[in-house]
Parts: structure tokens; sequence; C-alpha cells
């Protein structure tokens, strides 16, 4: 019997197995064969303190400091662009994210492809960074192992039992029972809880595809900011060699491994192609991740209110590397009936799942 069993092993999942593995005797259960296969394997891997509604920016606030003592953080900068015809959507967002609004000349020594004839308005602010996404996994898995975890591969939850002392879980292969069970399995919590007999809280995996490009021009794109679109239709970043694409779409689907759409694709680069100067030359390659959101867009962290023993960790939706270090801790805290000193009761209240009972 041991004391906490995770399922999912992405980012929601390896944080919690490091904040847990101290506690006692920790194991994780991944259904693929990689650890962050899904959503964490495809994120945008980028930092914005004012990214998110009220209760998503206390946690990213709250994990700012631990990301810069991982090194997970590094300089990046973002920019707003407001297509002709957006400029409502503009204004609204450059104050839901507290950004300056600058000349179009600065823009444009900052993004040098940005077409004069289309953009009306940009702002920008230097409060943004790329994420080490991969650091951040390899960080949280190693301080695991290092505290006696079990991180397991090739685990899909096939049946989950109530026991006595806690949880019975049952996959192909073996069964684990534990005291504590952490839904930390994306787009399938609803499903989860549905097999452990616990109501599910709604929540919904919303597709996001990306294309991979070469850089445009074969300019130097690597003191380019982000780009987004303020019309929410588009966002592009560099990483690495390549230039990233997004249609920024959130299209809700069931569970699965995602894929992207082609005419997705298409219609997002065909608005981005609008607002720069240099057409697309080619696709190198493209893919799409699920991000799963509750139904009001904040995370859902602690344990369920009709069966304690059972802890959500879900929800991420689009923010779940930049909140990882609060939402763990917080996570690890309400396990044992401690209370957080980094967030405000308020929050915490936000975040818990007993919001939908």
């Amino acid at each position: 019997m041991i004391d906490f069993l995770v399922i999912g092993g992405g980012i929601a999942g390896t944080s919690a197995a490091a904040m847990f593995a101290p506690l006692g005797t920790t194991t994780l259960l991944e259904a693929e064969n990689t650890f962050a296969h899904h959503a964490s394997g495809r994120s945008a891997a980028i930092f914005v303190e004012d990214y998110g509604n009220d209760v998503v920016c206390a946690l990213n606030t709250a994990s700012m400091a631990e990301l810069q003592d991982m090194g997970a953080l590094s300089a990046r900068g973002l920019l707003m662009v407001g297509p002709r015809g957006h400029e409502v959507e503009f204004d609204g967002e450059v104050r839901l994210m507290q950004i300056e609004e600058i000349p179009f000349s600065q823009a444009q020594t900052l993004f040098p492809i940005l077409n004069p004839t289309r953009c009306t308005r940009t702002a920008y602010t230097d409060q943004a960074f790329d994420l080490d996404t991969d650091l951040m996994m390899q960080s949280y898995m190693r301080a695991a192992r290092g505290d006696g975890a079990d991180l397991c591969l090739d685990q899909k939850v096939e049946k989950i039992t109530k026991i006595t002392q806690g949880w019975m879980v049952e996959t192909k292969t073996d069964s684990f029972s534990a005291h504590i069970l952490i839904n930390a399995a994306g787009p399938w919590a609803d499903d989860i809880a549905k097999m452990a007999g616990v109501v599910p809280l709604g929540i919904q995996p919303m597709r996001r595809s990306m294309a991979q490009l070469p850089p445009p021009n074969g300019q130097n794109m690597s003191d380019w900011p982000m780009i987004i679109s303020s019309a929410g239709d588009w966002y592009a970043r560099p990483s690495g060699a390549s230039w990233l694409v997004s249609p920024s779409e959130a299209v809700p689907c069931e569970p699965h491994d995602a894929w992207a759409n082609d005419m997705t694709i298409a219609e997002g680069l065909s608005r981005y192609e609008g607002m720069v100067t240099v057409p697309v030359s080619r696709v190198q390659s493209s893919w799409a991740g699920l991000r799963s959101f509750a139904p009001d867009q904040s995370l859902i962290i602690g344990p369920d209110p009709i069966s304690p023993d059972f802890l959500w960790f879900a929800g991420q939706g689009g923010y779940g590397f930049q909140t990882a270090p609060a939402a763990a801790t917080l996570l690890a805290l309400l396990a044992n009936g401690r209370e957080s000193d980094a967030l405000s009761p308020e929050t915490v209240a936000a975040l818990s799942p007993a919001r939908f009972h």
C-alpha cells in the first residue's frame, strides 16, 4: 500500500510527484511510453505573468521566483499587433495584459516583417519569457525520483475501485493500492473521476494547432519577440531555428492524441500572412495539443469535497507550465490540511473542486 498514486505524466503529474514524494511513498502512472506525450509536449512554452484570469495570474505570480531559480525562464518579450478593424479588442487586451502601446516604427524594429498597411496598433512588454519546458519536466522527475518515487510508463488505467484504506487502481499489467489518489490526467481527468465513482467537473479539452516554418526570408529571428494578434486569431514565436505560427484555435473535442487539422492550419496561416510582408514558403511540420479547461477557466486543485482522498489536479488549460510550481505546492499543502502563504484564501477557494458542488 503506497501513500500517493498520481495518474498522469505531464507537467501536472510530474510536479505533483515531486511535491508528494518527500511526504510518503509515491508512484506515478503514465499511459503512454513517454512522459509529456500529450499537451505538455506541445506547449507554446512562454511565461507571461498577466496571462489568464485573476486566479491564474495569482498562480503565475506565486510561481515566478521558483521558475527563475530553476533556470527555466529566459528573456523573450511580447509584441501585440492590432489588425485593422479590431481596435476594440486591442484596447481590451492592452488593459487586460497591462502592456504598453508603442509606435509602429518601434514595433517594426522588434519585428521587421510587420505589414504597415494591415497593422494599425502595436503594444509591447519585455515581461514575457521563454519557458524551458524540458528542463522543468526533467527537474521535477529528478526530484521525484531522488525522493524515492516510482515513475511508470505504459500504465494506462483501466479500472479504479474504492477500498477501505483508499484506492485500488488496475492497469493492463499491474495493480496499485494507495491511500490517496491524485488525478492529474489532463484531458482524461473527468474520465478518471468517473472510473473512481467521483462526480466529474465538466473539464473540456480544446484543440490548439501549431505550424513549424523556416525563418522568414532566412532572417535571424533569435531576438524577435513572441507576436500575438489582438484579434486572438493567431500567434507566432521563434523556437530554435524555426518560426512557429499557431491559428490560436480552441476547438472542443473528446480526449485523444490530437493532430493538426490542415484546413485550420491553412486558415491561421492566411490570417498571419495578412499581417506580415513575407509570405509563408512552406510548412515544415505541424501538430496539435489539447488544452483542458474547467467551466470557469481556472485550474482545479485540491481534495474532492465528497471523496477527500481523491485529489484533483486538473483544468490547467494553457497555463500548466507557468503555474506548476505554485499549483503543485498548493496541492501538497491542501492534502496535509495546511494553508498557503503564497495565495490568498479567496484564490485557494476559487481553485477548489468544491466550487462546482
